[in-house]
C-alpha cells in the first residue's frame, strides 16, 4: 500500500504550479503491535504529511487560499472554496505539529502563518479584488460558508498558539481577530453551526481577546445544543430528526475538544460522558474491513468519522480500549486509502472512494473533503500514549453477531462476525433536505452497499442554504417500501419514530407523491426485526384504496458485491417465491447495481394491509436462501411471531399507530 512521499516544501512567497505526483511507500508494517492493520503512529504521520504536501502546488502566491482542482465549485463560489482549502488543511497541519510538541520539519506553520497574514490583508469587498489580491479571504458577513471555515482556522490557531499565534506581529493578529469576530454572532443556520462560534470563542478566550463576547458565544452555543440532546449520546442536528455522522464530527467534536483544551473539568464531565455514551453504539457502525456507515449527508468527509473515537481516547471518555481505538481508526483510514480515496496526485476528490457526484450536496466544493482532517485528531496523542502502544483489539463487528437498538436516534445496527458486515436500519432519522434524500430516506444501509443514485422525482427544499428545489429521474429506489401512484413509487415522508427494543425498531410515515405532496389519509407503519444476517421487514398500510399497487425492494448490489436476498412472506404476489430483479443505478460501490423487488396490491382490509418479507445481505459464499433464515407466523389482527434459524424467537404487534413487543 502506498501514500505520497512529501516533496520539499515550496518557498512561501513563490507561486507553485501543479505537478503530477505518485504515491510513495509507507513505513514498514508492525504486525506484532497492530495484527489487524499493521499501522502505527508513523503511518498516520506519513499520511498526514502526504495529504498536506500534495496541496502545496495549488496554493495562491502567498498561501492565503488553496485552490484545488475540480470542475464542480460549491454554491459559495471559488474564493470561498479556496478559503475552505486553506482552513481545512490548516487543521490537519495543526494536529500534526501540536501532536509532535511543536516540531515542524516541513514548515507547515510558516506557510499557514503567511496565508493568515495575506488572507486577512484586504477586505473581500474591495473593488478589483480578484485581480489585485489573489490571496484575500472572503469576509464572514458576506460569505456564510466562511463561518464554517472560521472554526477550523480558530482551532488550528489554538492548538499551535505557542509556535504560530504568539510569534505573529500585532498588526496581523489584529486583522485576524477582526476577521474572526463576526463568527461569534448567532449563526444564520440553526444547527451544528452554533458550534463554529463556540470554537472561535474558545480560541479568543485562550488568547485573552474579546473575552466577554467570546464567553457569551460559547455559552449560547452550549445552551442551544443542549436542547437537541436526545439521550444515549445522540443529538439531533437542529430542531428536527436528523441523526448522522454530524454527531461525531461536529456535535461532540467541538464542545468536548473545547472543554479539554480549556481544562474545564465540569464541562468535560458533562460533554465527555455524552461522548462516551455515543461511542458505545457508534463503534458498532464500522465494518471489519474498516468501512464506516455511508449514511447521512457530507459523506465526502470520509475518515472524519474517526474524530469521535480519537476524541474519546484523548479525553478518556470512551468505552473503547486503547487497542480497540487504534484498530478502528487505522482500519478506517487504511480502508479509504486502499480503496482509492486519494488520487495519484495525493488529493482527496469529491466522493466516497473515488469521485462520486451523486452523494454530494450543493455546499460541496473541491476542498470540502478535507474536513476529513478531523479524523487526524489522533495525532494529538503523543508517541507513548496507550492508543499508539497497546496491541490492537478486534472490532465488535468481528467478534460476534449482534443487533443493537439505538433508541434515541431510532436506529437498529446489525452485524455478523462471519463476514464483518454491518447494516443499519433507519427508523428515526430524516433529512434536512427533504424526504427524497437517498442518504436518509432508505429503510436500510450497509458498510458494503450504498443508496442508489436514482430516486423518485420529489421536490426538495434546501433548509440549510438558499431555498430551492431539486428533482431527479423516476426510478425504483433500493431498500424501500412504496405505494405506486400512476406507476411512480411514493417517497418516504418524514420519519416518525415509534420506538424499539431488543432486535427491533419501528417507525411510521405518510407517503409522498412525485410532486412532494402527501397521500392524504394514508399511513405506513414499518418495522424491522433482525437476527444474525436475517431481516424481517414489516409494513402495515392504512388508508390506501383497495387495489393500490405496492413495492418492496432489497439491497442494491453490484455484480461483484455481497449477496442480497429477498423473500415474500405475506401480502406480496408470489411467483415460485422468487422476486424479480430491477436495475437501481449507481452507488458509491459500483456504477451498475440491481435489487430484488416484490410487488403486491392493497386488499380490502379495514384494519390495514400487512406486507411481510425476509431480506438478507451477506458476504459469505454460497449463502442459504433467505426463506430458511426465519419462520414467520401471523396471528390475530397484526401479530408477528418469528422463529429464527437457531431456534430463538421474536414477536411484535402492530396497530395503525404503534408497534409493541411482548
Amino acid at each position: 500500500m502506498t501514500v505520497p512521499q512529501p516533496p520539499q516544501p515550496a518557498q512561501p512567497s513563490q507561486p507553485v504550479q501543479p505537478a503530477g505526483r505518485k504515491f510513495g511507500a509507507l513505513p514498514p508494517e508492525d504486525r506484532e503491535r497492530s495484527p489487524y492493520t499493521g499501522w502505527t503512529r508513523a503511518h498516520w504521520e506519513a499520511t498526514a504529511d502526504s495529504l498536506l504536501q500534495a496541496v502545496v502546488p495549488y496554493a495562491s502566491p502567498r498561501n492565503g487560499l488553496i485552490n484545488l482542482p475540480g470542475a464542480r465549485p460549491s454554491w459559495s463560489g471559488p474564493r470561498s472554496d479556496g478559503l475552505e482549502g486553506y482552513a481545512r488543511t490548516f487543521l490537519a497541519a495543526a494536529f500534526r505539529v501540536a501532536g509532535s510538541g511543536g516540531q515542524d520539519p516541513h514548515g507547515y506553520l510558516a506557510r499557514y502563518g503567511e496565508g493568515l497574514a495575506a488572507g486577512t490583508g484586504h477586505p473581500v469587498t474591495e473593488p478589483g479584488l480578484d485581480g489585485k489580491h489573489p490571496d484575500a479571504w472572503p469576509v464572514i458577513p458576506d460569505t456564510r460558508q466562511a463561518i464554517v471555515e472560521s472554526a477550523s482556522i480558530a482551532l488550528g490557531l489554538r492548538l499551535t498558539r505557542p509556535w504560530l499565534w504568539d510569534t505573529l506581529d500585532d498588526e496581523v493578529r489584529t486583522r485576524a481577530v477582526d476577521w474572526l469576530l463576526p463568527a461569534l454572532d448567532p449563526p444564520p443556520i440553526d444547527n451544528n453551526w452554533w458550534l463554529f462560534g463556540l470554537t472561535v470563542g474558545g480560541f479568543l478566550l485562550d488568547a485573552g481577546v474579546e473575552t466577554e463576547r467570546a464567553q457569551a458565544s460559547v455559552d449560547r452555543a452550549l445552551e442551544r445544543i443542549d436542547g437537541w440532546y436526545r439521550g444515549e449520546g445522540w443529538y439531533s442536528d437542529g430542531d428536527n430528526q436528523a441523526f448522522d455522522h454530524y454527531n461525531g464530527w461536529a456535535l461532540h467534536f467541538y464542545p468536548v475538544l473545547h472543554a479539554h483544551l480549556s481544562g474545564d473539568r465540569a464541562l468535560l464531565d458533562t460533554y465527555g460522558e455524552r461522548l462516551r455514551a455515543h461511542l458505545d453504539g457508534y463503534r458498532r457502525m464500522f465494518d471489519a474491513n474498516g468501512a464506516p456507515m455511508p449514511f447521512g449527508r457530507s459523506l465526502t468527509y470520509r475518515f472524519a468519522t474517526l474524530a469521535a473515537p480519537w476524541l474519546g481516547a484523548l479525553t478518556g471518555h470512551t468505552p473503547l480500549t486503547p487497542g480497540a481505538t487504534r484498530r478502528l481508526a487505522s482500519g478506517t483510514l487504511r480502508h479509504f486509502i486502499d480503496h482509492g480515496a486519494v488520487t495519484d496526485e495525493g488529493l482527496l476528490p469529491l466522493g466516497w472512494y473515488g469521485p462520486y457526484a451523486p452523494m454530494l450536496q450543493g455546499y460541496s466544493g473541491p476542498a470540502s473533503p478535507y474536513w476529513a482532517s478531523k479524523g487526524l485528531l489522533g495525532l494529538l496523542l503523543p508517541d507513548g500514549h496507550p492508543a499508539w502502544t497497546e496491541r490492537e483489539e478486534p472490532l465488535p463487528a468481528e467478534t460476534e453477531d449482534a443487533v443493537t437498538t439505538l433508541r434515541a436516534p431510532g436506529l437498529l445496527v446489525q452485524s455478523t462476525a462471519a463476514d464483518g458486515l454491518v447494516r443499519l436500519h433507519n427508523h428515526g432519522s430524516s433529512s434536512v433536505f427533504g424526504p427524497a434524500d437517498p442518504n436518509y430516506a432508505r429503510f436500510a444501509y450497509s458498510t458494503r452497499t450504498g443508496p442508489s443514485a436514482a430516486e423518485e422525482t420529489v421536490a426538495v427544499v434546501d433548509t440549510a442554504a438558499n431555498p430551492g428545489s431539486d428533482t431527479t429521474p423516476v426510478a425504483t429506489p433500493d431498500n424501500h417500501f412504496a405505494l405506486l401512484v400512476d406507476g411512480t413509487p411514493t417517497g418516504r415522508g418524514p420519519v416518525e419514530p415509534l420506538g424499539g427494543g431488543p432486535g427491533w425498531a419501528a417507525s411510521a410515515h405518510t407517503p409522498r407523491r412525485a410532486d412532494g405532496s402527501e397521500l392524504a389519509g394514508v399511513r405506513v407503519l414499518s418495522a424491522t426485526l433482525a437476527h444474525g444476517r436475517a431481516e424481517v421487514r414489516v409494513h402495515l398500510v392504512t388508508g390506501a384504496a383497495p387495489g393500490t399497487p405496492v413495492r418492496q425492494t432489497g439491497w442494491a448490489v453490484p455484480d461483484d458485491g455481497p449477496a442480497a436476498q429477498l423473500h415474500a412472506v405475506h401480502g406480496f404476489t408470489k411467483d415460485a417465491g422468487q422476486p424479480r430483479t430491477v436495475p437501481t443505478g449507481s452507488t458509491p460501490f459500483g456504477e451498475h447495481t440491481s435489487t430484488a423487488c416484490l410487488d403486491g396490491t392493497v386488499p380490502d382490509a379495514p384494519e390495514g394491509a400487512l406486507f411481510v418479507s425476509i431480506a438478507s445481505l451477506t458476504a459469505e459464499s454460497g449463502p442459504e436462501p433467505a426463506r430458511t433464515l426465519a419462520e414467520v407466523r401471523l396471528s390475530g389482527s397484526h401479530d408477528i411471531h418469528v422463529t429464527w434459524k437457531d431456534g430463538t424467537t421474536s414477536a411484535l404487534t402492530l396497530t395503525a399507530d404503534t408497534a409493541t413487543a411482548p
